[in-house]
């Protein structure tokens, strides 16, 4: 018995979605991510206090000092476009997933530029980072927090 695609409308694009993919789309967490956590725990253990949940602020940044003026996004690589392994593209309704990425990736720069001219200073973490050296990821959020 095949899975029966669904036609549907979004963005000037029509996709077609079956019952699997959309069961793997939606079990997707927006926040509190692992990547997320693990940021959270060494920002934590480096002395740096974070309010998460920013969303007043440019780009809903997910961690972020406003008194020292930085705020922290981690980024998925597939969905944020980072260029490594994990950066696929799916082959079904690829039009319509390209342009979903041009434009997030377009949102990104926005939110990034906006938060520097209130005079934050913006860290990107990728997810990759948060699986491998964490010593590297940690020493690279010291030296970069530190001179905020």
């Amino acid at each position: 018995m095949s899975d029966q695609l669904v036609q549907k409308r979004r963005d000037g694009h029509v996709i077609r979605v079956d019952s699997k993919t959309s069961d793997r789309m939606r079990g997707i967490r927006q926040k509190d991510t692992k990547p997320e956590i693990v940021v959270r725990k060494l920002l934590h253990e480096l002395g740096h206090r974070y309010r998460v949940r920013n969303r007043d602020l440019p780009g809903s940044p997910d961690v972020a000092n406003r008194s020292r003026r930085w705020a922290v996004f981690v980024h998925g690589c597939y969905w944020h476009r980072h260029g490594c392994k994990a950066t696929t593209t799916p082959k079904r309704n690829r039009a319509f997933w390209e342009a979903k990425f041009a434009r997030n990736v377009e949102r990104d720069a926005e939110s990034a530029a906006a938060l520097r001219k209130l005079g934050f200073t913006v860290v990107v973490v990728w997810e990759c980072e948060t699986k491998g050296d964490l010593a590297a990821l940690r020493e690279r959020l010291h030296s970069e927090l530190n001179q905020a």
